[in-house]
């Protein structure tokens, strides 16, 4: 077990390392001057544009470059916007609890409804309540998320007047950008869930159990759930890694000062230096996501953990 968990820490090191020069390298080849976007036009000398790329370092060669971002990484420094010479790290992390808020709300609602469904409509196949569930998964999947955003705005908000359409500040706020997510995650867990309990309640140790005098509750929900939940885990990491990195169509829609918001607005004003922070920050975030997601299917399936143990 400790060895199988070094061996996936020193992977995910590489990942993001690997993600690090990645991100440096499509910045880097990206078309266009991020000089000129910080300068008038209209006044801008050639020799102002070339003592501000000297100043930003934007005049040294590659290896240089991001020998020097690198470095500065190391040490927690992700350089200073372009725009408001703000530092990018402090920057993030400013804006991470409004997403984080959003994240955990919305795998809340994609937990509990997902999981429900997908068991009750695998427990209740071909009859109404399994009709239902799919329908709901189907929708949480087909709907782009800015148009239901916008469709529960319009709802509970305008036409309500239930929740707040905008904004960050307070629990009201968070309620409708957290079902717009919910939604999403449900349509896929729904599924998940169910496909994998269906393959599980006809596996012979689940006609053991039955066999064996234990409830059909017990059998349901005790055994064959639990070995059904590695797929929807997997899902469930997913879906937290792309929440935590950054929501930018929802932020957007319902205005959340949030990680998705600072991305959209930095690609709006071309300011590198908080895109590759952001884009970084993302990296780290689905790393560490997908390393607790394969911790914990050590402890939702003991097969798992045996398999791990045993030396190859």
């Amino acid at each position: 077990m400790a060895k199988t968990l070094i061996e996936r820490l020193i992977a995910s090191l590489l990942v993001v390392v690997g993600s690090l020069v990645l991100v440096f390298c499509i910045i880097y080849l990206l078309p266009g001057d991020p000089v000129l976007s910080m300068l008038d036009p209209a006044s801008a000398t050639p020799e102002m544009i070339a003592n501000l790329r000297h100043q930003l370092g934007l005049d040294q060669p590659f290896y240089v470059q991001f020998g020097k971002y690198f470095a500065g990484v190391l040490q927690g420094d992700f350089g200073k916007s372009l725009i408001n010479s703000d530092p990018v790290l402090p920057k993030i992390l400013t804006h991470v609890p409004a997403t984080l808020a959003l994240t955990l709300a919305s795998t809340v609602i994609s937990v509990v409804v997902g999981v429900l469904l997908g068991v009750l409509s695998a427990i209740h196949r071909n009859r109404w309540i399994d009709i239902a569930a799919r329908l709901v998964g189907l929708f949480g999947i087909s709907m782009p998320t800015f148009w239901s955003g916008i469709l529960l705005i319009l709802i509970f908000s305008i036409q309500l007047n239930w929740f707040p359409a905008m904004g960050s500040e307070g629990v009201a706020t968070l309620i409708l950008p957290a079902l717009t997510l919910g939604i999403v995650g449900a349509g896929f867990i729904v599924r998940m869930v169910r496909n994998s309990m269906l393959e599980v309640i006809h596996e012979p140790f689940i006609v053991t159990l039955r066999a064996k005098g234990l409830s059909e509750k017990a059998v349901m929900y005790r055994h064959a759930l639990r070995n059904a939940l590695i797929p929807a885990v997997t899902i469930i990491g997913i879906h937290i890694g792309d929440l935590m990195a950054g929501t930018v169509v929802v932020e957007t829609v319902f205005s959340r000062q949030g990680v998705g918001r600072i991305i959209a607005d930095a690609i709006m004003a071309k300011d590198l230096p908080v895109v590759q922070g952001v884009v970084f920050f993302s990296a780290v975030v689905y790393v560490a996501v997908n390393l607790l997601v394969d911790i914990s299917y050590t402890f939702i399936d003991p097969r798992v953990r045996r398999s791990s143990s045993t030396p190859s």
